[in-house]
């Protein structure tokens, strides 16, 4: 990264989830880079200890574990391993997400509906469930959802609506978990990671959504990152409830 960062999350502590590669592991990197104890975690323990070993590289202090979040065991393993290594939680980012399937809704086969809001929210509740009694005063929590969320494209809908639901879910536990934990939510536009590869690896529809954001270009896991460590600092201190759309100008409301 080549832009000066601050050192906001000096003495903090942070789980993100999903988190070796792509937009997880970006977020992972600069709350490290800023000063955080940053907890990783992904479904296979190989992944983990290569982005261990990244993260290390650059002089972060990280551990690693392997989470699936569906698995509800491993879920509180998370946490608990945690908040034994140290002591508290100050950050946790909601990152994973599933997109088994591109078929239109109503021809969305019922195990992957299941599948869809079993990731995309479900467990996010029930990760926070586990971490809200670990979690700090003037903590805080963010849900990675998607531009999608607010313009449902047909290739990607039944995903776009989970991602919608997180906005709802950023509101009702803004309410419910403040004032001493703020939580907010992050809205990416296309970013070109192994997760969205169908989309950005093919130079048409690349073109077409670079021509349809006004900034001309697909968006990085370091935009996302920034958006991320923004809100998850002190700098956003009196912001919450909110959902940033970092996605260069792609249309989503008013």
């Amino acid at each position: 990264m080549s832009k000066q960062i601050g050192k906001r999350f000096v003495g903090k502590v942070a789980i993100v989830t999903a988190s070796t590669q792509g937009i997880g592991f970006g977020i992972a990197e600069r709350l490290g880079l800023e000063g955080a104890s940053v907890v990783i975690s992904s479904r296979k323990q190989s992944n983990v200890d290569e982005a261990v070993e990244k993260l290390k590289a650059k002089g972060i202090d990280v551990f690693g574990l392997v989470c699936h979040v569906s698995n509800a065991q491993q879920r509180k393993s998370l946490v608990d391993k945690t908040v034994q290594k140290y002591g508290k939680i100050d950050v946790v980012v909601s990152n994973a997400a599933a997109n088994p399937s591109v078929d239109p809704i109503l021809e969305t086969k019922e195990p992957v509906l299941d599948k869809l809001w079993d990731i995309n929210v479900k467990t996010a509740i029930l990760l926070l469930k586990d971490a809200s009694p670990h979690l700090s005063k003037g903590s805080s929590v963010i849900f990675i959802s998607s531009v999608s969320a607010y313009t449902p494209h047909s290739s990607m809908a039944m995903y776009a609506v989970t991602k919608t639901a997180l906005l709802g879910l950023t509101k009702a536990l803004a309410s419910e978990m403040a004032p001493d934990t703020r939580v907010n939510c992050v809205a990416p536009g296309f970013v070109p990671t192994h997760f969205a590869d169908f989309i950005t690896s093919n130079n048409e529809v690349r073109k077409i959504i670079e021509d349809n954001t006004l900034l001309k270009r697909l968006g990085t896991t370091e935009d996302m990152a920034a958006a991320t460590a923004f809100l998850a600092s002190d700098d956003a201190s009196y912001i919450t409830g909110e959902t940033l759309v970092v996605a260069g100008g792609m249309p989503s409301r008013l």
